[in-house]
């Protein structure tokens, strides 16, 4: 069973997470983009009124075989108890029947969106088998 880690960094905190599953699991890793990195002011208003609305902002295409992997784990920062709208880009991509786990970071290490995004994975025809919030 091959594992594909996605995840989205703004600041960095979450590339970092992830380069640490990395050298625990056996897997490969893809970092998610912005088509155009937002400023800082950006990222945090209407990034984060983004998030909130569960909205997607465009990313640099994917170069990832799905049919490949079994489990794919997603990272990504939590904005305003929401991931970064370019994980919600994701979500939207994700191919049927595949098992996903999800990792949310933030300096609380607490969000609020399991049930949405559980929701959004499930509409894809995929499984959520773990959740876990994760302070940085």
């Amino acid at each position: 069973m091959k594992t594909l880690i996605l995840f989205y960094s703004y600041s960095g905190k979450t590339k970092a997470i992830a380069q640490e599953l990395i050298e625990k699991k056996s897997a490969d890793m893809v970092e998610i983009k912005d088509v155009k990195r937002p400023v800082k002011l950006k990222a945090y208003t209407a990034g984060i009124l983004a998030a909130i609305r569960g909205k997607a902002w465009p990313i640099q295409p994917l170069d990832v075989d799905w049919s490949a992997y079994e489990s794919l784990v997603l990272l990504a920062p939590v904005w305003a108890d929401n991931p970064a709208p370019p994980m919600n880009t994701v979500l939207e991509m994700l191919p049927p029947e595949k098992n996903i786990s999800i990792k949310m970071v933030s300096m609380s290490g607490k969000s609020d969106c399991r049930a949405r995004l559980e929701e959004a994975i499930i509409a894809r025809a995929c499984t959520l088998v773990d959740f876990e919030d994760i302070k940085a």
